[in-house]
């Protein structure tokens, strides 16, 4: 199955302005992971990157409960002043889905931290895949990168496939109080690099 630019459009945004690619794998609308572009894209240069996982409940609905879009905000406005990429991935809930996202959420309620919630589910912990980002890349040129990211997932999943990473750029925000349980879990029990 391959992943094939579907359309392309200039995209007016709050940040400046990018250009929007939609992607689909075989020609299908299951799945259509996006890439924002902003400037010029230097090849020979690392090009700052931003693989980020969709999170209707914050982006969306303005939810409390994690800093996904301040940490997609963080992304734009920094490829914005500096050039660069983020792309966009469907993958609500950390490939879970919208629906056992939200019973997770249900599980949080009653004391359950995000893990302990997904076990309790029997769901995976992290089913995010990244070979749609890894197709967009190639698609783009793109071997160099310097990666927005805390998630040393992330890390190793371009370097085993073979994109360099010249640097990792803290996704430094200001998260909502509400969210600070779920970051801690996230620093100590996934290994995420947060300031504790």
């Amino acid at each position: 199955m391959s992943l094939a630019i579907y359309a392309e459009t200039r995209l007016p945004t709050q940040f400046g302005p990018m250009r929007l690619r939609a992607y689909r794998r075989d020609n299908s609308p299951a799945s259509e992971p996006l890439a924002l572009v902003s400037g010029y894209l230097d090849r020979d240069g690392p090009v700052n990157v931003r693989i980020h996982s969709a999170c209707l409940t914050s982006e969306v609905f303005s939810s409390c409960k994690c800093d996904c879009k301040q940490q997609l905000d963080f992304a734009l406005d920094y490829i914005s002043a500096r050039t660069g990429i983020v792309i966009y991935l469907p993958q609500e809930g950390r490939g879970i889905g919208l629906g056992d996202k939200v019973r997770v959420y249900a599980l949080q309620e009653h004391g359950y931290d995000t893990i302990e919630a997904n076990v309790a589910l029997h769901l995976p912990v992290d089913a995010r895949q990244y070979d749609d980002a890894l197709d967009i890349l190639r698609d783009l040129g793109v071997t160099r990168v310097n990666l927005l990211t805390n998630n040393p997932e992330k890390l190793d999943a371009l370097a085993t496939a073979g994109i360099e990473v010249a640097a990792r750029i803290p996704v430094a925000t200001a998260a909502p109080p509400e969210a600070g349980h779920y970051l801690q879990t996230k620093r100590i029990r996934m290994g995420h690099l947060l300031d504790p």
